[in-house]
């Protein structure tokens, strides 16, 4: 047996093609798979995420057993389960008698230096495969982002659409003659609308032992675990996007940013936590929408709205996570340190749209990016909220947290900590984006119309206090030049009746 090779697959790395697979003969490999406490416990997850992950791999397990592979798989409650990645290898290199590991890169900073350390920690030789399933390499995006002053997102998509040949004419020009139609991307939604149906799937056997060992090991951590319909196959994963593609994505387009009151889902395709698991080649999820639309069934503005999110934003942010690391994590250009509010854990709060956003996330481990950005992100930014806080956050509650992914978003785009690498100005903004894009102001005990004093819409005072005291480091920017000449048209009445009333809230949090 001393001639196989020990194959780690990690949790989010569920692909059937996957790197570290390939070229390997099923005589000669011995596929290693583990449940960790480590990684489940490295910030509380969502008690739905680590069920999600959990039933997935042992269906994944189950699948390359059924094509033949030897798979070695160590459950959590497993006798002897060390709990970590590096102890759990060292476990199986002494159990089948190996000194050869191949693995795909992982996708998280901390855990690939982990790796990179086991030949002298453990003794073995470690291949560590590139992760393929995404369209830029580290060297392609190193590349794109040398000299740049600043790294927008737009200009690195189009090099994605030419590359993969999405939505591109037989010219070499951009579908419809535009890259991008976020214009038309940004209607409210009215509460008449007809609203598809998420896709359930009934947890199976195994499915529901995992749910009985997440309710036992991890009953305290954030979120409720029932009831669980996420997919945990790719089989599942694939009927979930055909049902988003039929059902969700004509509409997708005009509504992606409308939110409205009880309504989690509205037309997203809720795909993000089956692509960046490996249930779903992202690739092939844009290839499929791209099909929608030549065959008429979709229009561009929905279907290039969608294909950007995953070969525009999602790739962008991989490539500054890897390019940035590890200081990035550590980013905080306002030098703000506040612990997030209670409520961010809890959801009560008189503040309705927190309120929704919250609560479905506790709920679901789910909110799209509107709420991920103009309401959670958008208060915790607009209070002086610690940027580690606010990331751990983020990375705990939500399914398809993963840190490469999350990180960047949250640090960069949401609370600009980041000082203006991604976004070229803070994504702030009173209680009026919110009433304008939602129904949630209609039901909400404060008024979003008043702007300051009792009863008053908190982001309204919240939102001006901000750009006062970050005038130092905001000034200059280009893009905040009429908002702050708005400021200085006001009488000083006025600016001091909003420092008032944002000091009296800020107080009340703390």
């Amino acid at each position: 047996m001393a001639d196989k090779t020990l194959v780690f697959i990690l949790g989010d790395q569920l692909s059937r093609g996957i790197s570290s697979l390939r070229g390997m003969t099923k005589a000669d490999t011995i596929v290693l798979m583990a449940e960790v406490s480590d990684e489940a416990t490295s910030v509380r997850h969502h008690q739905k995420k680590i069920a999600f992950l959990f039933s997935a791999m042992r269906h994944f397990a189950k699948d390359l057993e059924k094509a033949g592979w030897i798979v070695d798989y160590v459950k959590l409650d497993a006798r002897g389960n060390s709990g970590s990645f590096t102890g759990e290898l060292k476990r199986a290199l002494k159990r089948h008698k190996l000194s050869d590991v191949r693995i795909t890169e992982p996708s998280e900073y901390r855990v690939l230096k982990d790796v990179e350390a086991w030949p002298e920690t453990l003794g073995c030789t470690v291949d560590i495969r590139a992760d393929d399933r995404f369209i830029a390499t580290h060297a392609e995006f190193g590349s794109w982002a040398s000299g740049r002053k600043q790294l927008r997102m737009e200009y690195f998509y189009r090099d994605m659409r030419k590359k993969t040949g999405l939505l591109m004419t037989d010219a070499g020009e951009p579908e419809g003659g535009k890259w991008n139609y976020d214009a038309e991307n940004r209607k409210p939604a009215g509460d008449d609308l007809f609203m598809p149906k998420i896709p359930r799937y009934e947890p199976d056997a195994i499915t529901k032992d995992v749910l009985k060992l997440v309710a036992k090991r991890f009953d305290n951590h954030f979120g409720e675990m029932e009831p669980f319909w996420f997919a945990v196959t790719s089989e599942q994963a694939e009927d979930a996007l055909e049902a988003f593609v039929s059902d969700a994505l004509p509409r997708f387009g005009d509504f992606q940013d409308a939110m409205l009151t009880g309504e989690a889902f509205l037309y997203h395709s809720v795909l993000s936590l089956y692509i960046n698991a490996g249930l779903l080649d992202p690739l092939a999820v844009c290839e499929r929408v791209a099909e929608a639309y030549a065959q008429g069934k979709a229009p561009l503005n929905a279907t290039e709205g969608f294909i950007r999110q995953i070969i525009g934003w999602r790739e962008y942010i991989r490539g500054i996570y890897w390019l940035k690391m590890p200081d990035y994590a550590d980013v905080n250009f306002f030098d703000t340190h506040r612990k997030l509010p209670d409520f961010y854990w809890t959801g009560q709060t008189d503040m309705l749209c927190l309120a929704e956003a919250i609560g479905q996330t506790k709920r679901e481990a789910y909110a799209h990016h509107i709420q991920r950005l103009m309401v959670t992100g958008n208060f915790a930014m607009l209070i002086g909220a610690a940027p580690r806080e606010i990331h751990e956050w983020y990375l705990i509650v939500y399914a398809d947290a993963y840190e490469w992914v999350e990180m960047p978003n949250v640090l960069g785009m949401s609370q600009f900590a980041d000082g203006g690498l991604l976004g070229s100005k803070p994504y702030a903004s009173s209680g009026n984006y919110i009433a304008k894009m939602s129904n949630y102001c209609k039901a909400c005990p404060y008024d979003v119309k008043k702007k300051t004093g009792e009863g008053a819409c908190p982001f309204n005072a919240l939102y001006w206090d901000f750009l006062d005291r970050n005038r130092d480091k905001l000034g200059g920017n280009p893009r905040l030049g009429t908002v702050y000449a708005s400021w200085d048209r006001m009488s000083d009445e006025k600016r001091g009746d909003y420092r008032d009333s944002a000091r009296a809230f800020l107080e009340t949090l703390d």
